[in-house]
């Protein structure tokens, strides 16, 4: 995909940021749009589709977590990357952070050659997704579609946040197998995204909610495999 085409929406209650990353991002060629909270974000979402959301968290109206939340909940946005672009870098925040959906977690202030680095790293996915996007797997009851990214279970269709699906496409790619976290983290989040040790737990936690515990099993200080 061409620079030209890709569209990202990026969301601060900061006019200083705005102009700054957004001139930033111009500058390397991408479609940039912006919104100044989170209710604006959600509407600006619905209408041009991005390819990437860079969010701050504290924002009036609606903050950059419930915002997440609506984004995820919309048809057709359920696999838009979104990071949060936040001042607030705690251990407990990034975690609300993945829990509420999103994909990675950039903490201000960063430089902005370091930024235009981390985005053409994230919208790097969007490749690794179109090439592996040709295949229907079924383990045991569990069909997933890679093409349309969901999960069949019987007559039950789940659709999953895009790292909870790479995390089950994984796991279920070697049933049995026990995966270590260091392996996991570098597979699902890459080597150049920096994301907090239970990172991993909570997604597991998410689809142990969505798929069924019994499926995946806790190897304690190794890691996780999945039980077909």
């Amino acid at each position: 995909m061409k620079k030209k085409d890709i569209k990202i929406l990026l969301v601060d209650d900061e006019p200083d940021i705005l102009e700054i990353v957004s001139y930033n991002l111009q500058n390397e060629g991408y479609q940039v749009f912006t919104a100044s909270n989170g209710v604006e974000a959600v509407k600006a979402a619905k209408k041009i589709t991005p390819h990437l959301i860079l969010l701050d968290v504290m924002m009036p109206e609606m903050d950059g977590m419930e915002a997440c939340e609506k984004i995820r909940d919309i048809k057709g946005l359920k696999d838009v990357i979104i990071a949060f672009f936040t001042a607030r870098g705690e251990d407990y925040s990034q975690v609300a952070g993945f829990e509420a959906g999103a994909d990675d977690y950039i903490t201000k202030p960063v430089k902005p050659k370091v930024l235009v680095s981390k985005v053409k790293s994230l919208l790097r996915r969007l490749k690794d997704t179109s090439s592996e996007n040709d295949n229907i797997v079924t383990v045991g009851e569990i069909t997933i579609n890679k093409d349309e990214y969901f999960v069949q279970m019987g007559n039950d269709k789940i659709s999953l946040p895009r790292k909870e699906f790479e995390l089950l496409v994984l796991l279920t790619s070697k049933p049995g197998k026990v995966f270590k976290r260091e392996a996991i983290l570098e597979t699902v989040w890459g080597n150049d995204v920096v994301v907090g040790g239970r990172t991993i737990d909570v997604h597991i936690r998410k689809l142990r909610e969505k798929i069924g515990d019994h499926y995946f099993k806790t190897v304690k200080g190794v890691g996780y495999k999945f039980n077909g």
